[in-house]
């Protein structure tokens, strides 16, 4: 792309949240805008502009430049106010926590302010249009036959539950591993999956989990299983009965919102936006984030009633059909991108 009209800059190589957003929205924006993204790390189908090429775009067009971080505000205020490219700056929140003062004078700097929920919005000095993320709705769906993806995959019959994503004390891993145990003492035909990768500070803490899990007695009912790429995941929801998302922080967390696509309730603890996902006790519980017994009573209380759960997969899919569907998320910062584009 030689001219394009917003830049969605990614200055991290290692995976992460920012990144994954970038790779899923910017191909759906590309549909109605002419957007671009730069930095490393990005798949090579998005479309795609080297940083070193920036400081050399031509002066007379007015650009969005989107940044989701300190570093990529703090660029766009050198290729503006330094390099002088006609740039409307843009900058996305999810962080939900007392910025620095450093952080305060970067966002007062930007021309609009996105918050990926209320709370995160509460925590910004200075209007933000809340926009929450959305999940591509294709590629996280029910299942058409839930005990065959089971059988493929090689998962036990019975009442299914699971907690994904990066397995530290952060993200609750424990939490759900303390809550399992007591769940399979009540519930006889109850088994756990616990699916992610622990980096390396973090592997004494997964080692210390399977332990406590084998001193239950339990290693064949609670099980630990690699992260799987990206095209795999969603089938690994669809064999679950209810998620358990049980973070002690969060900055947004799509994984209930994955689950919930896939016709599957959810327990979260009250972090990131799961309370603005989980609004209503149909489609699952919120309970105090590292409480542990409320965590435990919740998945009781829902497990308790096969038929209302069944119910509670069905409210929760249609839920996220309603409400967070990744196209509306684009078209949204698309209308946006454009509002700045105009407002010369």
């Amino acid at each position: 792309m030689s001219d394009p009209r917003v830049i969605a800059p990614n200055l991290k190589r290692r995976l992460s949240g920012v990144t994954a957003t970038i790779a899923r929205l910017v191909p759906l924006q590309a549909q109605w805008i002419d957007i671009t993204a730069t930095g490393p790390g990005l798949p090579s189908d998005i479309p795609h502009i080297p940083l070193g090429r920036l400081p050399f775009l031509s002066r007379k067009t007015l650009r969005v430049w989107h940044a989701r971080r300190n570093t990529e505000m703090l660029l766009g205020l050198i290729l503006r106010d330094v390099l002088r490219l006609r740039l409307k700056l843009l900058f996305t929140s999810a962080s939900q926590r007392a910025h620095t003062g450093y952080t305060k004078w970067l966002i007062d700097k930007m021309d609009a302010v996105v918050a990926t929920s209320r709370k995160t919005a509460g925590y910004l000095e200075r209007d933000a249009q809340v926009i929450m993320h959305g999940i591509n709705l294709q590629d996280f769906t029910p299942p058409k036959d839930k005990a065959e993806v089971r059988t493929r995959l090689g998962l036990p019959d019975g009442v299914l539950l699971g907690c994904y994503g990066r397995i530290r004390h952060q993200k609750g891993t424990d939490a759900f591993v303390d809550a399992m145990i007591e769940l399979c003492d009540r519930f006889e035909d109850v088994h756990g999956i616990v699916m992610g990768r622990a980096t390396e500070k973090h592997t004494a803490y997964l080692a210390e989990l399977k332990d406590r899990v084998a001193k239950a007695g339990l290693s064949e009912r609670i099980l630990f299983m690699p992260e799987v790429t990206v095209d795999q995941i969603a089938e690994w929801y669809q064999v679950l009965d209810l998620f358990i998302a049980p973070q002690r922080w969060e900055g947004f967390g799509l994984t209930p919102l994955e689950a919930m696509a896939c016709g599957v309730p959810v327990v979260a603890t009250d972090v990131g936006a799961f309370s603005e996902i989980v609004t209503d006790p149909s489609l699952g519980r919120v309970v105090t984030p590292g409480d542990i017994p409320a965590l435990t009573d919740a998945a009781v209380e829902m497990l308790s009633n096969p038929d209302s759960l069944s119910q509670s997969g069905l409210a929760a899919r249609a839920h996220v059909e309603r409400n967070f569907d990744i196209n509306g998320e684009a078209k949204t910062l698309v209308s946006l991108y454009e509002q700045l584009l105009n407002d010369t």
